[in-house]
């Protein structure tokens, strides 16, 4: 492929996926199609020559396997790195916004529950709160955290007070960077990361806005109209 890599991507050219394999779930990676449009690729109809590099100051979204790399990354940078990758963690699986999660207290848990651990997830912006079930690892990385916890607040600065989401952002973007990407990661991608794992994963599109909190669907199709699953039973025989 000519300049790096770079695709310039036809909008009839057959879809195809590429396998994702993430901490205790089976994911698929966005349609090529999908993924030009959401990544800003080039594009024949936006007038930019194929070859081009994407505009990557526009970035808006994490694949899932990106969204693991950077979780991944953030684990083996910085002096808090347990803390980081939890934190990444949890905005990744549970869909959260950076003031969401800079807010998450130990009392949103029930980590001695004996099975399917809940997580009651407050939202923010007028979105609806919801309970979520913890994965077994998240929950040992949470229950490992709370032994050292001297607060309300689960994820805490350096200086023992509630982390900031400029701080957050800094994580995000020095784990992308330690992950090899040349665009800015950002606290938001995860939840948008989130929303288009469900979507390829076939879940409900009610569902999906249920888990992210949306009170309005139109808010949740985004994610469902660009999956692939979505018209895959459909033929034209």
């Amino acid at each position: 492929m000519p300049n790096g890599g770079q695709a310039c991507l036809d909008p009839n050219q057959k879809a195809s996926t590429k396998a994702y394999r993430g901490p205790k779930r089976h994911l698929e990676l966005l349609p090529r199609t999908a993924t030009a449009q959401i990544l800003d690729f080039p594009h024949p109809s936006d007038g930019q020559s194929c070859g081009e590099k994407p505009n990557v100051s526009r970035r808006k979204y994490l694949s899932p396997d990106e969204a693991r790399r950077v979780i991944d990354a953030a684990g083996r940078i910085g002096r808090q790195r347990e803390r980081d990758q939890l934190l990444l963690t949890m905005m990744y699986r549970h869909g959260l916004r950076v003031s969401e999660a800079v807010d998450l207290r130990w009392t949103d848990f029930d980590l001695d529950a004996s099975r399917d651990r809940p997580f009651w997830v407050r939202r923010v912006k007028g979105s609806k709160g919801t309970t979520h079930t913890l994965e077994p690892d998240t929950a040992r990385l949470l229950q490992r955290a709370r032994k050292r916890a001297d607060g309300i607040y689960v994820f805490r600065s350096e200086r023992g007070g509630k982390l900031s989401t400029d701080i957050v952002r800094v994580i995000c973007e020095r784990a992308g960077q330690t992950a090899g990407f040349e665009f800015r990661a950002r606290p938001h991608m995860f939840r948008h990361a989130a929303g288009f794992a469900l979507a390829e994963e076939g879940t409900d599109t009610r569902l999906i806005q249920d888990f992210l909190g949306h009170r309005d669907i139109k808010s949740t199709v985004i994610y469902t109209e660009t999956s692939q699953r979505r018209l895959a039973g459909v033929r034209v025989r």
